[in-house]
């Protein structure tokens, strides 16, 4: 998804580092998968234990292999090591952020944000530390929700923003089972999901669902950081997943 509308890199080489687990070896076998023939321009693959207290060794590695393109699939701790670290050796490649790692601020600000000019990411929620929003009727909703019934729970956690839109979406099924509430109602509304926009998702991102689809979000937006700010830049772009 990130590699079709991304600066292309002089050299083309690409370097990834990702945790030594299995969401570490998922994300690496779907950046293979998409990437086809050109996975072959993976130059470096770099993991970490998530016990680890830094990984500054394993930014250097990356750096020097001469890679043009840094795919970071790190948590967010080691995202933020990751961003600084880049910055301190003086790697400046394309940056490619995780989208579970976008977070101004849990991710960015403990970085450095001028560290982060320019990293791009693909994401589908707005995040309430990212001031473009301020104004939005959504985010409103959202900070009002929290002030009510969760005051003093930290607003811009993305675990937070995430449960907010799950309850939102279960809100909008239940009201289309009406006074059927039984489990096959409940299945069988959230299997009929249509175009459903929720506060805190971006403009154009929707829930749609049906009987042979139960993944409701398959679009995502690609946003670059410009110093204090995610700026969307393309049209929503499509993903693509075997689903059998």
């Amino acid at each position: 998804m990130h590699f079709r509308n991304v600066p292309a890199s002089p050299s083309g080489k690409i370097a990834v580092l990702s945790s030594n687990d299995d969401f570490g070896r998922d994300n690496i076998k779907g950046l293979k998968d998409g990437l086809g023939d050109a996975a072959g321009n993976i130059v470096a693959e770099v993991t970490y234990e998530t016990s680890a207290p830094t990984i500054d060794s394993e930014l250097v590695k990356l750096k020097f292999s001469g890679a043009g393109i840094f795919v970071n699939f790190a948590s967010a701790k080691f995202a933020a090591q990751a961003i600084k670290k880049a910055a301190e050796i003086g790697w400046k490649p394309v940056h490619i952020l995780h989208g579970n790692s976008q977070s101004i601020s849990a991710v960015l600000k403990p970085a450095g944000l001028e560290n982060a000019r320019d990293i791009i990411t693909a994401g589908y929620s707005k995040d309430p530390a990212d001031a473009a929003w301020k104004d939005d009727p959504g985010l409103k909703r959202f900070s009002d929700f929290m002030a009510r019934h969760m005051p003093g729970e930290d607003q811009d956690n993305s675990y937070v923003v995430y449960g907010y839109n799950a309850a939102q979406a279960l809100v909008d099924v239940l009201k289309h089972c009406g006074d059927d509430l039984t489990r096959a109602s409940v299945m069988r509304q959230a299997e009929a999901l249509n175009g459903v926009h929720l506060d805190m998702l971006l403009p154009d991102i929707a829930l749609t669902t049906s009987p042979s689809d139960h993944y409701p979000i398959e679009r995502m937006q690609l946003q670059k950081f410009d110093g204090q700010n995610w700026v969307r830049f393309g049209s929503g772009v499509e993903g693509t997943l075997d689903k059998k």
